[in-house]
Order: structure tokens, then C-alpha cells, then sequence
């Protein structure tokens, strides 16, 4: 009798299994990556109420379709506003090996190009963070800030100062941050204390328990800052880390000021976010401010995210690396590239092309960094060069292909960035600009150390056989 079950932990029991097969077939008919829908099921049929719980946390599905209907509705509702420079053919003056990936990214995005950028690359926290101080202090209309970290320290105090004073002088400002990141990576939570001082301040879907708000795979990794004509975007967060002091936490990256036409766009990007934040539509202010530059570089936002049945980004980098003739050049922190990705690279490496990624020597998330030793003598087989760069830890994210092509942003080459994130990158088209980018690679490279198959051949069998369980795992770091 002591082994007979309870009457409600039967029903109880029952109801999970019912829900757990339930979600198991949510799974299947939902994930894109077989491994994910593989996994899932196999956890929520095995272990029905951890993975039930689990699939309801971290499995996206059900939250996605939110995201879908919400911002669709948002960008639909959208007046559509001709900017300066934005053509609605493709340049003349393009080359002619460029001119197919320019209509692959029209198609990938729905959007044209726009001419007459300037975007200038700062280093470190050291050159971003006091132009970008500066902007905010300049600024007499708006300004908007969009961070996935906005961590506690000396910056975050000086961001925070400025965008107090802003607001106190009349400026329309709203920091937006997104609801893991801004608690996960710092316990105080700076940005908190500015609706007290005027600013306004959103969560991108804050975790919560009442009513149940788990959605934890579902963030926004955008990072940009629009300050009236002058705007700033790239990978680097609001963090002391990001200012290069010699350091054990210190972290490479790049931000980049953007002059021109783009500036509008990327004002545009925000105030989705915004509004998807707010829960209600935030309408598109004309462009009564100043966008023009002298700048050459032609350039087009891509939003990819959830919200989105397409995988824009992984599509448009494999197009770009599928299609290149001469040169690819790589730089990202987290190398889990889809199966897509590793196919367009072995392909480039094996008709002749210059083929190069550079990762940090050490990273931050050491589980991603075994993982992608299992990865590495694919490429090198097909002749793929791969460097590792010393520390301080690299957070920067670069493509360059044909001395023409380059793009910039947020996005990472993982699974996570890839599929799940909201990603915000950017295409510019320049050759000035993809030569910056390419010499700042080289220069990290040869600071670094070129990986080898013999060095991979000669890591112990406990170091291969641990890269090779976190590779299993791919699909879910």
C-alpha cells in the first residue's frame, strides 16, 4: 500500500506526461535545427517534468510567435520615409562581382542601400566610450541608447550623468536594456536610478515569476546609441571592461560612428525595439535632423531575431562567403558557425580563396571556446587559416570578403546569435572602410598564433574528448 500512488499524484502525473508529449510535439513541428527538436523531445519524453519546466524557460517557441506578431505589426504600421542617398537600383558605381551579394541583401532584408555614410572605427572603450559621452552632451533633440549589459562602474556613471543632464535640458532620452543581461552581469543595476531623473527607461522582456515571464533565450543583443545626426553601433556594451587597463576582465572590441543617411535607420531600429519593449507602437518621427556627410560608404541595416521565419544573418553571411572571389576575413568571439557557414567557408578555402578567421586565445565562455576546437580541422583540411589572438579577451565581431564588402554589428557566429538573439548588423559596402577592418585583423593575427593541425593532433585525448562534449552541445550554448 505505501507504493501505491495518491489519486492526485496519478492525475498529476498523468497531466505532465500529456503536456510534456504535448510540448515534445510543439518541438518537433516548431525548431528549425533538427538537433534542437532532437534534444528537446528527447528530454521532455524521458525526463517529463525538468523538461517540461525547461522547455517552458528556454525554449523559445511559444514567445517567438509574440515576438512575430507584435513587431510585424509594428514594422507594418511604419510609414516608409525615402532617406537621402538610398537608391532604389543598385549603385552604377558598384563593382560587378558586388552587385549580386547587394541583391541578395536587398532580398534578405527588404531594404535598399544608403549612400553618403561615413562610419568611422573606435577602439576599445578607450576611443568609443568619451565620442560617444561627447554626442550625448552635444545632443539638443534625442537621444536613444539600446545596451544588452549596462553594467556598474565608472562608465556606467558617466553615462548615466550625461543622460540625466540630457534629459534635464529638455532632450527627448530613453535607454533601453535588455532584461537578462542588464541584471545577469551586474547586481547593481545603475540605469534603474535614471527614470528618477527624468530618463525614460524600458526593459526588453524582464524576467519575472507573476504573472510567469521565463522567456530567457529570447534577448535583444543590439547595441546602438542614436544622438540627433550622429549614431553609434557595433558589439561593445556599457562596462569598466571594455576600457583597456591592463586588467585581468579587460575586453577588445569595436564601436563604430556613423555619419549620414544610416543614421536615420538605425533611429528607426530602435524605436521598434521600443515600442516591442513598451508593448504599444512608437510612431516614426520625419527626419527633420540633419543626416548628411561626406562620407563614401554605402551602407543597409539587417534585423534578424525570432521575430523573423528567415535566418537573414546565417543567409547573408553564407551568400557573401559563398560568393566571394578573392579574400574572406573573419574576426568573432563565439565560433559555432552553422552547418551552412562551415560548408561556405570549406568551399571559399577550397577554390584558392584567402580564407582567415582570428578568435581569442581565451574567452569568457570557455565551453564555447572548447567546443569550437572540434570544429577547426575541417577548415583546416580545406585551407582555412585560423589564428588566436592573445588576451585581453576579443568581443569583436568583423566579416570583410573581396577588398569591397564588410559587415559590422552585434551578431556572433553562433547558434545563439544566429537563431535566437535579436541581432542588429550592418552592410557597408567600401572599400576604404573593408581595408581598415582587414588591417586591424591582420594586426591581431600577428599578434596571435596560427593554429595548425599538428597542434591540434598533439592536444591530449582528455582536452579532445571534453572539446568534443561541449561540441555536442552546440546547438544550446
Amino acid at each position: 500500500m505505501g507504493d501505491t500512488l495518491h489519486p492526485v499524484q496519478l492525475v498529476l502525473l498523468v497531466l505532465f506526461h500529456l503536456l510534456a508529449w504535448g510540448a515534445a510535439g510543439h518541438a518537433v513541428l516548431t525548431k528549425r535545427d533538427p538537433r534542437s527538436a532532437l534534444g528537446w523531445s528527447a528530454a521532455l519524453i524521458f525526463l517529463p517534468v525538468v523538461g517540461l519546466l525547461l522547455y517552458l524557460a528556454f525554449g523559445i517557441s511559444r514567445t517567438q510567435s509574440a515576438a512575430q506578431r507584435m513587431l510585424r505589426r509594428l514594422a507594418a504600421g511604419e510609414p516608409y520615409i525615402p532617406l537621402s542617398g538610398e537608391s532604389p537600383q543598385p549603385p552604377e558605381h558598384i563593382p560587378a562581382q558586388a552587385v549580386l551579394l547587394e541583391r541578395l541583401g536587398r532580398r534578405l532584408t527588404g531594404q535598399e542601400l544608403c549612400g553618403g555614410n561615413r562610419i568611422e572605427p573606435l577602439r576599445n572603450g578607450n576611443e568609443a566610450y568619451p565620442a560617444m559621452l561627447h554626442a550625448i552632451h552635444a545632443a539638443r533633440r534625442h537621444v536613444y541608447l539600446s545596451s544588452y549589459i549596462f553594467a556598474h562602474g565608472s562608465s556606467a556613471e558617466a553615462f548615466c550623468e550625461a543622460l540625466a543632464l540630457a534629459a534635464a535640458r529638455g532632450v527627448d532620452v530613453r535607454v533601453l536594456v535588455d532584461g537578462f543581461g542588464g541584471r545577469f552581469y551586474s547586481l547593481r543595476r545603475p540605469w534603474a536610478h535614471l527614470a528618477a531623473r527624468g530618463v525614460r527607461v524600458a526593459q526588453f522582456l524582464p524576467l519575472q515569476l507573476l504573472p510567469p515571464k521565463l522567456c530567457i533565450n529570447l534577448r535583444t543583443h543590439r547595441k546602438l546609441l542614436v544622438c540627433d545626426g550622429v549614431a553609434f553601433t557595433g558589439g561593445m556594451n556599457i562596462s569598466d571592461h571594455h576600457v583597456l587597463s591592463g586588467r585581468k576582465g579587460d575586453v577588445q572590441d569595436m564601436q563604430f560612428r556613423c555619419l549620414g543617411p544610416i543614421v536615420f535607420q538605425l533611429l528607426r531600429a530602435f524605436l521598434l525595439d521600443w515600442g516591442f519593449a513598451c508593448g504599444r507602437p512608437e510612431p516614426v518621427p520625419v527626419p527633420d535632423i540633419p543626416t548628411e556627410s561626406d562620407g563614401e560608404s554605402l551602407c543597409r541595416l539587417v534585423l534578424d531575431g525570432p521575430d523573423s521565419d528567415d535566418d537573414t544573418l546565417n543567409d547573408l553571411m553564407a551568400g557573401a562567403i559563398s560568393g566571394a572571389t578573392r579574400s574572406v576575413h573573419i574576426m568573432t568571439p563565439y565560433f559555432l558557425p552553422s552547418h551552412e557557414l562551415m560548408t561556405s567557408l570549406r568551399s571559399a578555402a577550397q577554390r584558392g580563396l584567402d580564407v582567415r578567421v582570428i578568435l581569442p586565445e581565451r574567452n569568457n565562455l570557455p565551453y564555447v571556446h572548447w567546443a569550437s576546437f572540434r570544429l577547426l580541422p575541417s577548415l583546416l583540411r580545406a585551407g582555412v587559416r585560423v589564428w588566436h589572438q592573445p588576451p585581453p579577451f576579443a568581443h569583436t565581431k568583423l566579416l570583410a570578403v573581396d577588398g569591397y564588402y564588410s559587415q559590422i554589428g552585434s551578431a556572433n557566429l553562433d547558434a545563439r546569435s544566429l537563431r535566437l538573439n535579436f541581432e542588429l548588423n550592418m552592410e557597408v559596402f567600401d572599400p576604404r572602410f573593408h581595408d581598415l577592418l582587414v588591417q586591424h585583423m591582420r594586426e591581431a593575427a600577428g599578434r596571435g598564433r596560427e593554429m595548425t593541425l599538428a597542434r591540434l593532433n598533439a592536444r591530449s585525448l582528455p582536452l579532445r574528448l571534453r572539446d568534443a562534449a561541449c561540441w555536442l552541445f552546440s546547438p544550446y550554448l
